[in-house]
């Protein structure tokens, strides 16, 4: 930021420092009580850091990784719908068990065996490791917790259990697909060449799926059998030669995504050693004295006590802890480091005044120019956190809500315990004492001694403390190299046509984005639930078995009325992913019986005493029936899906099935169990551009009222939206699904946008230089490097989630980094060249002289 501007200068349209103004005032007053009594400001943050961190203990409580809970819309009508299906149609899956009328997912091991050699599953020698191997999950007590159905237990696969081969023989030799005997097996064969009238020639793998019971108390004994089968059954597939076997059980994915957090654990370790070298390696003073190595690590330590604070008030406060808040200390860590460099650049800085030369003076001078920056900067990210909470899916609300306070306490902790140190660190320089003993160090007037001597020494050390201070080699580099480079006219039209490759490029990337997160990317990447995924592609095929439920009583006695179901069914079987060959209706075979003659349905009474009929023919469509005494009260029928083999797929398919149900004139309603999940595709995109929207406005609001330059505002404002777009766009280039993983670093990429664009343009806006060009100049010599080491910082905080198993963390590290790279990007090259062309209208008109800025790196040399 510039020096305070005089009094006499009102706000103005060109000047809006009114808010500006009085708060360097009130940041000057904090620097003198921090400089005046620094040991309250450094044991208050460790005693608050202490006291949170007791939140701790409830982390255990506070866990909340159940998929479905926070990776699926609140309030998502499937919900609702199942809410429904559920009171009017409930299961018994002792007796009467049925796969397709299943209101969840329900209990199951699965089992997918892939021929090998490319082989068919129906060989001889593969069909009897299929057999063994379903013999072996019997033999583990699997009749015991069956789902049951007609008094056995249900399969989908009942050849699998035939050990006559003269019999599987004969039953293969007729076998038809999709359909044989009235069973579907889409579900079940998979990879299937057909001849002719649909008998099976060849498949390359068979589904063994094993319902298990869940109603009542059933439930707790099916687990302990899932538990165990998942314990035992890698050393069972060790057997099978004939054939490759997956598994999965309805346990697999909850329990493969809550291992994620664990899996990036080790990564903490790593993180703290690169950002403290990092730090340490950038605050390195070739001097025993002024050495900085020490105040490196308090301001790593300082963004460590914000984490510990902010998320053990959280735990305190009962905010449920999810997996992907795991990623946010990595993000703090690099911004609360960059936040450090602020604060000694400015102290340092002020350290060339010679009105400002007693501590608290010098302090003072140095919160009223970094509390600023460091005000704006946090403000902006912190509001992005908070707007980004009014979302539907609680994973993004409890990230934003944990990093967005530990954004708070990284700005409080940083103003009032780094402060202090700085002034003890002071104190140190100012007694002479050595950087790493603190042990008094005589000063050397002979010769003069070299860099390494004066780093290491522990007695005298050539030079003087108060010596002054060099411009700094990299700010030399942007004065002298990098400034004059880009504001060459030639190189200036090329980044022109480089700025509209990346615009044309993000633009194209947006529009073929795809939506929702894959439920394969929930666990690591080397867990047998990926395995499995990709074994079931040879099923794809054929997709979720849909239930259309007609929701309110209706006349079904009434033949206009079974007309007009009859109209909706086939309007829903005729979207492009239905079969209407596989349609499964109790009023059709109903209406059938009655134009046979075999029964009466033309009026109420007759309608209801003839369903006794239709139930002995179909014993399973009395589950499809909601009736009291006197009255149908729901019932509903099936309808197959098609070809469902991507998220488009999933999201087309389910908008088209609830539109076409809102148009029947009779209530209906669609569901499935996947479509709890399908939910994310109706208000991914809706939550996203809100949340970027209202941001956006709000950080325009911020910077208006805290940058006092309108022309710099729209500049920032420029940055935020060509970011945004760069980073939606490229995400597609780089295979990132725009899901609730992916919309927390959208939100993350406005408040980061502000901060690299901010310092440059107002730079620029604020020298007082005769042309543009040299504006731009002045701006890249005094915030280039700044920016430069921000956008490092942060990057180092976030590399090591790269080497993640999990996709959470690697999407996290993914999206971060195009975020630094295009906000460094336009910060470095697009916003200086673009200044150029436009920045003159823009120049303040007080501006008669160039005006120190901030520097938020320390430009100084110890060696000559």
């Amino acid at each position: 930021m510039a020096e305070p501007r005089r009094s006499e200068e009102g706000c103005s349209c060109r000047n809006t420092d009114c808010l500006e103004r009085p708060l360097r005032w009130l940041f000057e007053g904090l620097g003198s009580a921090v400089a005046a009594c620094p040991w309250p400001f450094v044991l208050v943050p460790l005693l608050l850091s202490a006291g949170l961190g007791s939140g701790y203990l409830f982390l255990p409580q506070r866990q909340a990784n159940d998929i479905e809970e926070q990776f699926t819309p609140t309030g998502g009508p499937a919900k609702a719908d199942r809410d429904f299906v559920r009171r009017y149609f409930p299961t018994d899956d002792s007796e009467r068990f049925s796969v397709p009328r299943l209101p969840t997912e329900g209990a199951y091991a699965a089992l997918i065996a892939v021929a090998a050699g490319g082989g068919s599953v129906l060989d001889p020698a593969a069909r009897r490791d299929v057999q063994r191997l379903d013999a072996a999950v019997r033999a583990r007590g699997y009749e015991q917790v069956c789902a049951r159905s007609g008094g056995a237990c249900a399969s989908l696969w009942p050849e699998a259990q035939v050990s006559d081969a003269a019999a599987v023989a004969a039953a293969l030799e007729n076998l038809t697909f999709p359909i044989t005997n009235g069973t579907f097996l889409g579900a079940t064969l998979g990879g299937v060449r057909t001849g002719a009238g649909g008998r099976v020639l060849s498949a390359r793998a068979v589904k063994l799926v094993y319902f298990l019971r869940v109603d009542g108390p059933a439930a707790a004994e099916s687990r302990r059998w899932l538990e165990s089968f998942l314990r035992d059954i890698p050393s069972e597939l060790e057997k099978f030669s004939a054939v490759k076997v997956t598994y999965f059980t309805s346990l697999s994915r909850q329990e493969e995504f809550e291992g994620n957090t664990k899996s990036v654990i080790p990564l903490f370790s790593i993180t703290y050693f690169l950002t403290i070298t990092f730090s340490v390696v950038s605050c390195l003073r070739l001097s025993c004295i002024r050495n900085n190595v020490w105040l490196a690590c308090c301001g790593v330590v300082s963004a460590g006590l914000a984490v510990l604070s902010s998320f053990g008030l959280m735990l305190f406060c009962g905010v449920p802890f999810v997996v992907t808040v795991a990623s946010a200390p990595f993000l703090i860590l690099g911004v609360g480091v960059d936040d450090m460099f602020i604060m000694i650049a400015c102290w340092e800085q002020s350290s060339g005044k010679k009105e400002k030369s007693d501590v608290k003076s010098r302090l003072a001078e140095t919160y009223s120019e970094a509390a600023l920056s460091v005000t704006i900067t946090t403000l902006t990210d912190v509001l992005a956190f908070f707007i980004g909470t009014w979302t539907a899916f609680p994973s993004v609300r409890s990230f934003c809500l944990y990093t967005g306070t530990a954004f708070v306490f990284c700005y409080i902790y940083t103003l009032t315990f780094f402060g202090a140190i700085i002034v003890l660190n002071h104190k140190r320089e100012q007694g002479n004492r050595h950087w790493l003993t603190c042990m008094p160090v005589g000063v050397g007037n002979g010769q003069a001694k070299s860099c390494l001597y004066n780093a290491c020494c522990i007695s005298n050390c050539s030079g003087e403390s108060s010596q002054p201070e060099g411009e700094h080699p990299m700010s030399t580099f942007f004065k002298k190299y990098y400034g004059p480079f880009f504001t060459n006219k030639w190189i200036k039209l090329l980044v022109v046509l480089l700025y509209g490759a990346y615009l044309g490029g993000s633009i194209y990337g947006c529009t073929q984005i795809r939506e929702g997160i894959d439920l394969r990317s929930l666990a690591t990447d080397d867990s047998y639930v990926i395995s499995y995924y990709n074994d079931d592609k040879y099923f794809s095929a054929f997709g979720p078995r849909v239930m259309v439920v007609i929701t309110e009583s209706v006349d079904y006695w009434n033949e206009t009325v079974r007309l007009v179901i009859e109209n909706c069914t086939q309007n829903l079987e005729d979207i492009s992913y239905i079969d209407k060959n596989f349609s499964e209706s109790w009023l059709r075979v109903y209406t059938n019986l009655a134009k046979r003659g075999l029964i009466n349905i033309s009026n109420k009474t007759l309608f209801i005493n003839n369903l006794p009929t239709l139930f002995r023919i179909v014993p399973s469509f009395e589950w499809d029936i909601n009736k009291t005494q006197d009255t149908i009260e729901a019932s509903r029928f099936f309808i197959q899906t098609v070809n469902v083999t991507s998220a488009v797929d999933e999201k087309n398919l389910l908008n088209q099935l609830r539109e076409t149900a809102k148009q029947c004139t009779v209530p209906l309603m669609v569901y499935h169990p996947a479509f709890i999940y399908y939910d994310q595709f109706l208000v991914i995109v809706q939550n996203t551009i809100q949340n970027i929207v209202v941001a956006a406005g709000a950080m325009l609001v911020i910077s208006l009222l805290l940058i006092p330059n309108p022309l710099c505002c729209l500049w920032v404002t420029f940055a935020i939206a060509s970011v945004i777009v760069g980073v939606t766009g490229f995400m597609t280039f780089w295979k990132i699904s725009l899901d609730c993983i992916s919309m927390i670093s959208l939100v993350i990429c406005i408040g980061f946008s502000v901060d690299f664009s901010a310092h440059i343009s107002y730079a620029f806006v604020t020298s007082g230089e005769s042309s543009a060009n040299k504006r731009a100049i002045e701006a890249l010599s005094l915030m280039g490097y700044p920016v430069l080491q921000g956008a490092v910082s942060t990057i180092l905080g976030v590399v090591v989630l790269a080497a993640a198993k999990a996709y959470i963390f690697r999407t996290f590290f993914k999206i971060m980094f195009l975020v630094i790279l295009f906000g460094a990007l336009h910060g470095l090259v697009f916003i200086p060249v673009f200044l150029t062309f436009f920045g003159i209208f823009g120049t303040s008109p007080h501006n008669t002289e160039p005006k120190k800025l901030e520097h938020r790196f320390r430009n100084d040399k110890d060696c000559p």
